[in-house]
């Protein structure tokens, strides 16, 4: 083997190595949603301990198209409901028959359903600070309670599990030290 038929394989690594590091440049078919807001690991879990994942973020490949737009955890009727950034509550009341509660945060905010509100619009709110208690009626997770926890950027959705170090996960290849 020569050595510029050594060096083609190694360069042809790295350049995908790179590309897997720096991530897809986007394209016109590419996906609406962008999976990493500025406030990632931020975040303080909305139930606590730790909840259970019942259903994890979906995004639809258009808008207006099916997809899971948040993350709904496992919780039980009456559990405290926690803000999981620091912000204002922006919207505090019922839509569609469920309780809902919205914290405004700066350039994303956090979505909280079906919540029995404890907390007034405009009212700041520390991370962590309880904002209601989750409702079993208007669950997704019938017979069982379940917190549909959702984060936007304008009218985007973006997964809310990237607030506590989850979300979506990047593979690299494994090398076998030829690089």
């Amino acid at each position: 083997m020569t050595s510029r038929t050594r060096i083609l394989p190694r360069a042809l690594a790295l350049c995908v190595l790179a590309a897997l590091l720096v991530g897809p440049a986007p394209t016109a078919g590419a996906a609406w949603w962008d999976p990493a807001p500025a406030t990632a690991r931020d975040g303080a879990w909305p139930l606590l301990p730790r909840p259970r994942i019942a259903e994890g973020f979906d995004p639809p490949e258009v808008r207006w198209g099916s997809g899971h737009r948040g993350v709904d955890l496992a919780g039980s009727p009456g559990a405290a409901v926690r803000a999981a950034l620091p912000g204002r509550v922006s919207f505090s009341g019922t839509v569609a028959g469920r309780g809902v509660v919205v914290v405004d945060h700066g350039g994303v905010r956090t979505t909280y359903q079906p919540v029995a509100a404890r907390i007034p619009v405009d009212q700041q709110v520390a991370r962590g600070e309880v904002v209601g208690r989750l409702a079993l009626a208007g669950s997704h997770c019938l017979p069982a309670a379940c917190l549909h926890w959702g984060l936007r950027r304008g009218e985007d959705y973006l997964d809310p599990l990237t607030l506590v170090g989850g979300g979506p996960v990047r593979l690299l290849p494994f090398f076998d030290g030829a690089v």
